[in-house]
């Protein structure tokens, strides 16, 4: 009979809670919308496809014959396996699901683990049953009953420790136990507790305590419900010949460190040619030691005359492998037999280096709204220890050269756009710093620094921009799964060189431009237009703007259409401006995640950023001259002054049965201040997208309730929310269901559109809703995703239509995306 339902009940009550119905060993075959879908693909394949195969021609004989003349007799034999009559069997019944037939034995064993879930949570008088029932032709379902009474709870514990040493570290500590008098008996609790004391043991010297040697009696002859525990640790025991002997445990002191930096290994010591004994570490090397012996003792916190540790262990294989020139190291430990109370340990650390260069090529094909093919060539190489102290230094180059359509080409060229950079990034295993800061930011916490400089040119793409970047930033670690990161300095010189196309790039701004200057009454220059009637770039774009806005205006729209091309003109000075950007920032990063497999967690992110207080100091130290809008420059250019501040919050609660639902929070904002009114292109915000609000495009969403009429829409405020409901649907293809709301705002700038600024709460109404769902396949390393977004809220309608105004295929956005978008 078919499994078609699992009903389990608890003290009369039905229990679905997927930690206990997870007991079961039988489960009915999954449903989709109470369909089985997998089950159904399964039972259309053939059970024997070879056997098949092979029958038609025991009753042909002649036929197996005939295509030995054509085919040879292993080809036709082959032939059994392939697709068509083999393979398609094979790949309906991975994809699909074998019928889950009932097996009483299964029901019988599924009903002891279900007692036994409820035994270790202290129901120790639990009493259950299962009946099944049939259901119809071939059809049943099985009903467990499990009446639990009352728990039992802890009463007196005890602690029975032989070794003397290990009973003074107990009581040291038994203040942590997880077990506590008057709470209920579970063994997950008993199961933390024997971890605790053994972690604490073998971080205190207990070389050779392991978990098995802690044990517990409880007693629970007795009428009131109650558990009396006692902790028994015994002594040492070990192999002495053919008889096991008894010890207390010893707590073993490092004498020695020994490290090995040249792949030796405890069998080719004799090849050692070159040692240094540096803070009481011994460094030893096959050839003449490639390392300063700082570089790599830094890394290492087993130190001579502490304890022995687990901790420390762990943490100097995580430091040791940090330094980016040793593959993972290998830590032994061998008893001193210089020690004749043998109560010391040698740590032996055996590492492995990396090549000292590493080259890569890579070679991609890109297609994007300005490139209709491009191709990518990006070497680089990897200079491993460049001064003794364990450094890495990168340098990365790019080419690309493309194609384009969008780009004046007047010798008729098909790869007539171009891009070329260099990057070099150096990489320091400590903080690079004047004075010691050990004491602010210890080793343990693994800093690192980092210098890098970058460079890339432009021709023939957009507004041909020149970009040259620099930063220096202290990355550490303060606690497990929290990272911090200050950047002390981050340059961004942007220049642009081809200011002239600016309105080949952005249509949208040309198209509604383009749209005014035809309007008859304004009786435009004819000169500004070509054959087609419209504005000629840049001649006429230009001229409109200036007859319009100049200190002596020919042409006198309407107050409306007078605020369009002050805005479109506006923008365009803001986007084809040169950017000059030095600024600090200090980020943080804390998650509670275990694991990749860990489906309940959450992750906060901030960051705080300030720009141009150094260069104002600069600025008028220099005596640097005032632009016309009477802003400081540096070198002739004007630099931008900010403060940035903006956080996340990421939250996952696993539902179970493959369930998980997802919440994100985002808010920054960005104030400009000093020499700046606006913030820069490169660190404002904007909406839409794959990883944001999926009913709207990338840069097609705000500011405020504009109805994004940009190509690139932008603004210095943000605030986003998204939820998503994940879901399994069949084998590794997975559902969603998603709501992303929010906008982007100008605020405290040069932006006057009213619909576009935030001004108070009230400016929440134009927050945009997307909503809609999405598939996604797990390919275990990296999930490919699908999400279809529509536009469910839009404050850029009126006000009476912008509740599902747009709701439907027609207008939906279609977002491809590697990984889930947060």
């Amino acid at each position: 009979m078919l499994l078609t339902k699992n009903e389990i009940l608890v003290n009369g009550k039905k229990e679905k809670n997927e930690d206990v119905t997870i007991q079961l060993y039988q489960k009915p075959n999954s449903s989709l919308l109470g369909y089985r879908l997998r089950l159904n693909i399964f039972n259309l394949a053939t059970t024997n496809p070879d056997s098949i195969y092979k029958s038609k021609f025991v009753k042909n004989p002649e036929k197996y014959t005939r295509l030995s003349k054509w085919l040879s007799k292993k080809q036709v034999d082959r032939l059994g396996k392939s697709f068509y009559y083999s393979g398609i069997h094979n790949f309906l019944k991975k994809t699909g699901e074998a019928p889950v037939i009932l097996d009483e034995k299964s029901t019988s064993r599924s009903l002891q683990r279900l007692e036994s879930y409820y035994f270790d949570k202290g129901y120790f008088n639990i009493k259950g049953s299962y009946k099944i029932d049939s259901i119809g032709k071939k059809k049943s379902r099985v009903k467990y009953t499990l009446l639990t009474g009352n728990p039992f709870f802890l009463d007196t514990i005890n602690a029975k420790i032989n070794t003397p040493a290990l009973d003074s570290l107990f009581n040291k500590n038994k203040h942590l136990t997880f077990l506590k008098k008057g709470s209920q008996y579970k063994k997950t609790d008993f199961d933390a507790e024997r971890n605790r004391i053994t972690t604490d043991f073998r971080n205190s010297g207990a070389y050779y305590f392991q978990q098995n040697y802690v044990n517990y009696a409880i007693d629970t002859l007795n009428l009131n419900k109650k558990a009396n525990i006692d902790i028994n640790i015994e002594n040492q025991s070990y192999r002495d010949g053919d008889s096991t002997k008894i010890m207390p445990f010893k707590l073993y002191k490092i004498s020695d460190i020994n490290i090995y930096t040249d792949n030796l290994t405890t069998k080719d010591k004799t090849q050692i040619s070159d040692s240094v004994t540096y803070n009481n570490f011994h460094l030893y090397s096959k050839r003449k030691l490639k390392f300063k012996p700082k570089a790599i003792t830094d890394a290492v916190f087993i130190t001579k005359g502490s304890y022995f540790s687990d901790t420390k262990t762990t943490l100097t294989s995580r430091a040791l492998g940090n330094l980016r020139v040793f593959n993972y190291p290998s830590i032994q430990y061998a008893v001193d037999p210089r020690d004749s109370t043998s109560n010391s340990l040698i740590a032996n650390i055996y590492l492995a280096p990396r090549k000292k260069l590493s080259l890569v090529n890579t070679f991609d094909f890109t297609h994007s709204a300005i490139q209709d093919i491009g191709i990518l060539w990006s070497p680089s190489i990897s200079i491993r220890n460049i001064f003794r102290g364990a450094e890495t230094l990168e340098i990365a180059a790019r080419g690309n050269i493309g194609s384009s359509k969008e780009v004046s080409n007047v010798k008729n060229n098909f790869f007539n756009v171009s891009e070329y950079g260099i990057d070099m990034k150096l990489h320091f295993p400590r903080l690079f710093f004047p004075f010691k800061t050990d004491k602010i930011i210890p080793k343990s916490m693994l800093p690192f620094t980092s210098f890098a400089i970058g460079y890339a040119k432009q021709e023939n793409i957009g507004l041909d921009k020149e970009n040259f970047t620099s930063s220096m930033n202290y990355n550490w670690n303060p606690k497990k799964n929290i990272n911090a990161r200050f950047e002390l300095l981050n340059v961004q010189f942007v220049k642009n060189v081809n200011i002239s196309n600016y309105f080949n790039i952005y249509e949208s701004s040309y198209n509604v431009l383009n749209a005014l200057a035809q309007n008859p009454s304004y009786g435009v220059n004819l000169n500004y237009f070509n054959d087609n009637n419209d504005l000629i770039i840049e001649s006429g774009t230009s001229g409109f703007i200036n007859d319009v806005l100049g200190s002596s205006p020919t042409v006198i729209p309407s107050t409306e259409d007078y605020k369009t091309i002050r805005s479109i003109e506006e923008r365009r000075n803001r986007l084809t401006e040169n950017d000059l950007i030095i600024s600090s920032s200090y980020s943080y990063s804390q998650t509670t995640k275990k694991d990749q497999n860990d489906n309940d967690f959450m992750i906060f992110r901030g960051k705080v950023e300030s720009a141009g207080n150094l260069l104002s100091l600069l600025a008028r130290a220099s005596k640097q001259l005032k632009n016309q809008n009477g802003n400081n420059t540096f070198f002739e250019v004007q630099y931008s002054q900010y403060i940035k501040v903006e956080g996340e919050f990421i939250k996952l609660w696993d539902l179970h049965h493959k369930r998980i639902l997802a919440i994100r929070s985002f808010a920054g904002i960005a104030i400009p201040y000093g020499n700046s009114d606006n913030i820069p292109f490169t660190r404002s915000y904007f909406a839409g997208g794959t990883n944001d609000n999926r009913g709207w495009q990338s840069y097609g969403l705000g500011p405020g309730a504009s109805g994004g009429i940009n190509d690139f829409n932008e603004a210095n405020l943000k605030l986003a929310l998204s939820a998503e409901l994940r879901f399994n649907l069949i084998g590794q293809l997975n559902g969603a269901v998603f709501v992303d709301a929010g906008n982007i705002w100008n605020v405290l700038d040069n932006v006057d559109d009213e619909k576009s600024v935030f001004t108070g709460f009230n400016s929440l109404k134009n927050s945009a809703i997307g909503s809609g769902f999405g598939l996604r396949y797990d390919f275990n390393f990296f999930v490919v995703r699908l999400d279809l977004g529509f536009k469910t809220y839009n404050p850029a309608e009126n006000e009476n239509n912008r509740w599902f105004r747009d709701y439907n295929f027609s207008h939906s956005v279609v977002n491809i995306g590697i990984n889930y978008p947060f």
